[in-house]
């Protein structure tokens, strides 16, 4: 687990009680959750009452106040929990951060307000037709007086059924293109605002993932976060202030995968004694450790660069696209090492390999994480 020996008396506490709640209100209903594509309200609830829901958000506003290493450590704990759970419990981070960076005092409490006595969030940046390239996006947002007209529709939003308040990314000015992009709090109770197809999906199927639609939703003109205009830049520093936290639920996703097959490959016998006494299936484990053991290190070092005022877009790119690609090497390794029974759903590594695959492909994919950290490299 992540970084026992510069750990914090508080940190090694609170990563307890996270793996304690991981242990006995996670982790047993994983395969059920699984199955039925969502997570009990009940089970949500539970991580409410814990304050994991606002981990990063300021105790003046309610919330935990967090700084980042610490954050991650727990991330990390509810990845190996279950990536689904790590996924919905965290989403107030996407939702959360965008106001934390670009609003006034009066909208980073009113969006608190919402999502701290207990709700969810949601970022709403992707389109169907658009996909890496915020510059196509369809959704507008009309100035009529002092208020904007929203009109358009959101695809792959985490939580976006389930989330009480958006952060809607849309074009104020389409001749501008990412320039004309601008961004906006959106209550989920404004007349408008329906939800659309929920997708289901290959791996984290518990986490609500949906089309949000917006049609002639109106909102108050104080409801833009800092100008018109801004969206974009917005929406690449949110992305880069979540990596870490995100990427640090993938590392305790490979954590798990690690486990797993440690535990039976010590059980399991062939030629007179256990798997992980033959190099073949040792080596395979040492491999998934390296692997694994890098990947937090750049996730960490990434965290405490963060706490330290230093926001670096490219060691978050870094951080991301290594723990995505190792994240499906390891648990692919994973279900090898468990042989038949690792492509049994009898065993639940075969659902830490579904999960990893998003690691590869969420909050800015592992190719325009290359492009991130080229054009960084070429600068």
């Amino acid at each position: 687990m992540a970084d026992q020996y510069l750990m914090t008396a508080d940190q090694k506490d609170l990563q307890a009680m996270v793996r304690d709640f991981a242990e006995k209100e996670i982790i047993p209903y994983n395969a059920e959750w699984d199955r039925e594509a969502a997570i009990p309200a009940e089970a949500i609830q539970k991580g409410y009452d814990m304050g994991l829901h606002v981990m990063i958000v300021p105790e003046k506003y309610g919330g935990m106040g967090l700084d980042e290493t610490t954050y991650c450590i727990l991330r990390e704990m509810l990845g190996w929990g279950d990536a689904s759970y790590a996924l919905t419990i965290g989403g107030n981070t996407l939702g959360f951060t965008p106001v934390e960076i670009a609003g006034t005092e009066e909208q980073k409490k009113m969006f608190a307000d919402i999502i701290v006595p207990g709700a969810l969030s949601s970022f709403c940046l992707t389109e169907a037709q658009g996909g890496s390239d915020a510059a196509t996006s369809l959704t507008t947002a009309t100035k009529v007086g002092d208020e904007y007209i929203i009109n358009g529709s959101k695809t792959f939003v985490t939580n976006g059924g389930l989330s009480s308040a958006y952060v809607v990314f849309a074009m104020t000015d389409k001749e501008k293109g990412v320039k004309g992009l601008s961004a906006f709090i959106v209550e989920r109770s404004r007349p408008g605002v329906s939800v659309g197809k929920k997708e289901d999906k290959m791996g984290i199927r518990a986490s609500n993932t949906t089309d949000v639609i917006f049609q002639d939703v109106k909102i108050p003109a104080s409801n833009l976060l800092g100008s018109e205009g801004q969206g974009f830049k917005i929406a690449m520093q949110t992305l880069d202030r979540a990596r870490p936290s995100g990427s640090s639920a993938g590392v305790g996703l490979c954590q798990r995968a690690i486990d797993e097959a440690v535990k039976y490959a010590k059980e399991r016998v062939v030629f007179g004694k256990p798997i992980a006494k033959h190099q073949a299936v040792a080596f395979m484990l040492a491999d998934m450790e390296i692997q694994t053991e890098a990947a937090r290190q750049l996730v960490m070092n990434s965290a405490r660069l963060m706490d330290n005022g230093i926001f670096d877009t490219k060691l978050a790119a870094v951080a991301k696209c290594f723990v995505g690609d190792i994240a499906v090497q390891v648990t692919c390794n994973a279900v090898q090492v468990l042989g038949g029974y690792g492509y049994s759903k009898e065993y639940p590594v075969e659902k830490l390999m579904r999960d990893a695959k998003i690691y590869q492909i969420f909050e800015g994919t592992n190719q325009i994480q290359r492009m991130v950290i080229s054009s960084n490299m070429l600068r």
